[in-house]
């Protein structure tokens, strides 16, 4: 197995830690164990003694029975024995890919997304066809463009909705056409889920209920702001959650008993939690439209209440290096888009705290008026 280098991770191991406004990462702004406990309305004393009497052993292997059946509660499809705990989303796309994809597949990749979805694919020998995201169509891919890349052999086509970078979401409408065009070849579908949609009145199912061969990964980092325990799943039929616990074993034993602990808790006081970040997305999206508008150099199409937004920067030197100098000048911590093989953007993280949201953004103001001075450029037109 020979893997390149995982763009966006290694520039975040790079700089994060240089960071003083980390608009990187995109999480909605992350839970502390005690606001955590203050929105399930659980007493900490309580907690901790429940906590102090367990066995620090490995517990359940696959996700306590607590958590299994939170979890399935998300899904209309889902019996709880159909979910498989896993450390993070990332150990999810990775059991899923391991347990399904061998040497001679056809796997066709939505791109640019997680690096794992066509990556992995190809460091286990198949063939990837990259099925790529139109900024003419609100970062969307064309579906008319992976009918001509299916093949009859297709093995997976691997998605990622919201997607990442861009906040781009599939609705149902075009997931249920989607599964038709792979239901043409008998192709499983993975959907990596880990971003909600918060737009009003919107609601995207999940792909394991739409379809036999569907494959839905989420966890507990992005929607339920818990990144720091590590916690994710694999929900599928019966058939192939089977085929993956048995490839499981090889990847983990168990998330720990304090993380799942942690994670069932969370997923059974969701409703507050998706309460408190849905008004975290859209007032922070508010100010970050607000702050595109104002800058003649920058624009936006805006995603869908999801936490992530890729915005569009007219300069004439490479993102990356703009991207560098506004951390070095400035403290600010953003993604060049080059590490999505899109130049010229960079994927903000606008689910912060809000003070630190709003002085990142003028900090990057900042930069962009002391570079169009040294330089020259025109800063009265605004350029889309």
């Amino acid at each position: 197995m020979k893997l390149p280098r995982f763009g966006v991770e290694e520039w975040l191991n790079a700089h994060e830690k240089e960071a003083l406004y980390d608009i990187a990462g995109v999480s909605i702004a992350a839970l502390s164990l005690d606001e955590l406990l203050a929105m399930g309305r659980q007493n900490p004393t309580d907690f901790f003694q429940k906590l102090n009497k367990k066995r620090l052993d490995y517990g359940w292997i696959e996700g306590s029975p607590e958590f299994k059946e939170e979890v399935s509660g998300l899904y209309k499809t889902v019996r709880a024995d159909q979910v498989l705990q896993t450390n993070g989303a990332t150990g999810a796309n990775f059991l899923v890919l391991y347990s399904l994809i061998e040497a001679g597949d056809h796997v066709i990749s939505l791109y640019p997304t997680y690096q794992q979805l066509y990556d992995i694919p190809r460091s286990l020998g198949a063939d990837v066809s990259l099925w790529t995201i139109k900024e003419e169509k609100n970062w969307l891919p064309d579906l008319d463009d992976l009918r001509r890349l299916i093949r009859p052999e297709t093995k997976m086509i691997c998605i990622n909705n919201a997607n990442n970078p861009t906040g781009a979401v599939m609705d149902e409408l075009y997931l249920k056409e989607l599964v038709e065009i792979a239901r043409s070849c008998d192709a499983y579908i993975l959907s990596d889920e880990v971003y909600k949609s918060f737009a009003p009145d919107q609601h995207i199912p999940a792909i394991v209920d739409l379809y036999d061969k569907g494959i839905s990964v989420n966890s507990l980092s992005k929607t339920y702001s818990l990144p720091g325990i590590r916690v994710g799943w694999v929900a599928s039929h019966a058939d192939i959650a089977d085929r993956l616990r048995g490839y499981r074993d090889y990847t983990m034993i168990c998330a720990g008993v304090f993380d799942d602990m942690t994670a069932a808790f969370a997923l059974k006081h969701r409703q507050a939690i998706l309460s408190r970040n849905q008004k975290i997305v859209r007032d922070n999206l508010k100010i970050l439209e607000e702050w595109v508008a104002t800058e003649p150099r920058v624009s936006l199409i805006s995603p869908a209440h999801v936490s992530t937004a890729f915005v569009k920067f007219d300069l004439p030197i490479p993102i990356e290096t703009f991207c560098l100098q506004v951390l070095k000048n400035q403290g600010v911590l953003m993604v060049p888009g080059n590490r999505f093989d899109r130049e010229g953007y960079a994927r903000i993280g606008y689910c912060c705290p809000q003070d630190m949201l709003k002085t990142a953004l003028a900090k990057v103001s900042e930069e962009l008026r002391q570079f169009a001075n040294d330089i020259g450029i025109d800063k009265s037109v605004k350029t889309l």
